[in-house]
């Protein structure tokens, strides 16, 4: 048996999270789907506001968004020794994306794993690979986000100390040096009983990859404010609408992807998109984009995933059923 076939093998204890997991997801969608249901005329009257521009805008930035991801995902994968080109490294992390909506928490690296495996990877260091691009996506995003988490904090009510954010930045800053992050994974392989990677992550990979996941959020969260800008009320502060939209989804998908309890952090990043967003807009118009924000990006992970599909099926890469 495989690296790759052991590790899909689940312990009884394994299977149980996973069903509290999906019994916890089916919660939180019950929850989402009641207050959708019971908002839905004036939702829908939102939905019915946005003009085509910019719809067609934040379905371009939703789509280009994904595309930044891969190539931090890149930068990491050359300097742990393997260079993929930018074709076969779309088809690899792309189709291994979808596995981030299944309950458990090993999918998309074992899809990913298996398919760089057949390009010569190995499995080890695609592992790696993609549980540092979860944890640097989700930090570098935090960190963006933390202009956001005043308004998040007290409903844009109450004014925190400027020196708040820069503290936590500060706190959070580590989590980015090379010599911690080489530790982390060190010690992890140790505990995994794992040989060692060739050599440790370089500062400029980290630097990089660090700079990609930044523009990828940021480009997502430009998504969400061409739809918000649509529904904002007359006199809306423009600064302020910039600010929960951009950095308040930033905020929001950070805190959903460490938020392992539930697949692609469904329902936790919505709440908290709502609860920003809602400090401008209507809460009907908040819940509005809110759902067409998922919308967009569920679809970008699919159209790219069909496109790394057909890459990987024409150069045999899927694994076989």
């Amino acid at each position: 048996m495989s690296e790759i076939d052991q590790a899909a093998v689940r312990t009884p204890r394994q299977r149980v999270v996973d069903l509290l997991r999906a019994g916890f997801l089916v919660v939180v969608l019950l929850a989402v789907g009641i207050a959708l249901w019971t908002n839905w005329e004036a939702v829908r009257s939102d939905l019915g506001r946005l003009g085509p521009a910019p719809l067609a805008a934040a379905t371009l930035l939703a789509l280009f968004s994904p595309f930044l991801t891969v190539l931090g995902w890149r930068v990491l994968l050359a300097d742990l020794g393997s260079r993929l080109h930018i074709a076969s490294a779309s088809g690899v992390f792309f189709v291994g994306q979808l596995g981030k909506y299944l309950p458990g928490s090993v999918w998309s690296v074992l899809v990913q794993t298996e398919m760089a495996a057949r390009l010569g990877v190995p499995r080890r260091r695609t592992a790696v690979c993609g549980l540092l691009c979860i944890g640097l996506s989700a930090v570098t995003g935090m960190i963006a986000g933390l202009p956001a988490l005043p308004v998040l904090l007290t409903r844009g009510q109450v004014t925190l100390p400027w020196w708040s954010v820069p503290l936590i930045i500060v706190v959070l800053l580590p989590l980015l040096w090379p010599p911690l992050l080489n530790l982390g994974i060190r010690h992890a392989l140790h505990v995994l009983r794992r040989p060692p990677l060739d050599h440790d992550l370089g500062p400029a990979a980290v630097g990089f990859s660090s700079a990609w996941f930044t523009g990828s959020w940021l480009i997502g969260g430009m998504s969400v404010w061409a739809l918000a800008r649509d529904l904002a009320p007359e006199g809306a502060d423009p600064a302020r609408l910039l600010l929960v939209a951009v950095s308040g989804y930033l905020l929001a998908t950070g805190i959903g992807t460490f938020s392992i309890v539930v697949p692609a952090g469904v329902g936790v990043r919505d709440g908290i998109m709502v609860l920003l967003l809602a400090t401008q807009l209507s809460l009907s118009a908040a819940a509005a984009v809110v759902v067409l924000a998922r919308f967009l990006t569920v679809l970008g992970d699919v159209v790219w995933a069909a496109v790394g599909w057909l890459w990987g099926h024409s150069h045999d890469l899927l694994p076989e059923s």
